[in-house]
C-alpha cells in the first residue's frame, strides 16, 4: 500500500513543493500566535484563565439581564 502511494507521488511533477508550503504555513501561524499571546495584556489572560472555573448559571443569568 505504501509503495503504491509513494509511486504515485513520485510520478507527480512538482509534488515536492507541498511539504515546504505546509511547513511555511505552520511556521507562520505559530509565529503569529506566539506574537499575539506575548502581546496580550495580563488582565485579559487572567479573565480567560478563570473562564472554566466560573459557574454556568451565573453566566446564563448575566446574558439575559
Amino acid at each position: 500500500m505504501i509503495r503504491f502511494i509513494k509511486h504515485n507521488f513520485d510520478t507527480i511533477d512538482g509534488v515536492a513543493i507541498y511539504p515546504i508550503l505546509a511547513l511555511l504555513t505552520f511556521f507562520t501561524v505559530f509565529i503569529i500566535m506566539l506574537f499575539l499571546v506575548l502581546k496580550m495584556k495580563k488582565k485579559h489572560i487572567d479573565e480567560i484563565s478563570n473562564l472554566p472555573l466560573e459557574d454556568d448559571n451565573n453566566l446564563n443569568n448575566e446574558n439575559y439581564e
